[in-house]
């Protein structure tokens, strides 16, 4: 089994910087980029992201959804592009948001964190919502394969307040999720992160505070949506995450995909990124 995920990924951000390279081929982008909206145009726009963007982020994260509206011939592209990450040594944190119950959510599990599986990432992510447990066989190959999760808990969306927020016994539903994943990563080694990270967005402002949530006590990495094009920047990492930002993930699509389509376009774009985040993410960044 190969190292356990949220050591690699801790490894990753230590030589890399805490950028996480959203790549979503939608419509805009490849229209923008000269490239047609055809499961070809996916395959290239994502394979050039990843050129521009090896050894230069923490890890790329993929939107099944801009792969799949192409069907199979999308799907194929998303295979590709998984596979010459892992060749490239490049992590891949697949955005599926899958969530469901008993073997259904193995066959999930299998389809995206086994081992050989045509689209086998190194860490996905999920939905509790239909139950923390349900999410039982996602964790179990965290743990025999050595594969991550990043569990939905407080989401940059408009509605998500309605059920994250809502009180479950002594607390709120999103700080029971977040317990619970640090139960998870409870036997990680110590200062290594655990294998379940958690998806809270940059733009909840005082949500963390308020609901009296401890991101720090995770030990697990943060997927971090919401920085750039919906609004929020820098500043707001160590304002948003206090003394957890040091676990933060920047997840950047629009920010960084705008650059264009030529390489090292992209590639200076996400250099920059990678200078304007690495300070503030740091244990006291400015704030």
């Amino acid at each position: 089994m190969s190292a356990a995920f949220g050591a690699r990924l801790q490894q990753a951000v230590a030589e890399h910087g805490p950028i996480l390279a959203g790549i979503d081929p939608h419509a805009a982008l490849l229209e923008a980029w000269g490239l047609p909206d055809t499961a070809d145009g996916v395959r290239e726009f994502s394979q050039r992201t990843l050129e521009a963007v090896a050894g230069e982020v923490a890890a790329i994260k993929p939107q099944s959804a801009f792969f799949e509206r192409h069907g199979s011939a999308g799907a194929a592209a998303l295979e590709e592009l998984l596979a010459r990450a892992r060749e490239r040594g490049v992590l891949s944190i697949l955005d599926v948001k899958r969530g469901d119950i008993g073997s259904t959510m193995g066959a999930y599990a299998e389809a995206y964190l086994r081992p050989g599986s045509p689209l086998e990432a190194d860490a996905i992510t999920v939905s509790p919502y239909l139950g923390f447990g349900s999410l039982a066989p996602a964790f179990e190959q965290v743990a025999s394969a050595g594969k991550g999760v990043f569990v939905l808990a407080l989401t940059s969306n408009p509605e998500g307040p309605e059920v994250q927020h809502a009180r479950s016994g002594s607390g709120s539903v999103a700080g029971r999720i977040v317990a619970q994943v640090a139960e998870l990563n409870a036997a990680a080694p110590a200062g290594t992160w655990g294998s379940a990270g958690l998806v809270v967005g940059a733009t909840v402002g005082d949500a963390v505070r308020e609901l009296g949530i401890d991101l720090v006590g995770t030990r697990g990495p943060l997927l971090v949506p919401g920085f750039g094009a919906q609004g929020a920047g820098p500043a707001d990492l160590p304002r948003v995450f206090g003394e957890a930002a040091p676990q933060v993930l920047v997840s950047v699509s629009r920010g960084l995909l705008k650059a264009g389509g030529e390489v090292a376009d992209l590639r200076a774009a996400a250099r920059d990124l990678r200078a304007a985040y690495t300070a503030k993410a740091a244990p006291g960044g400015a704030r």
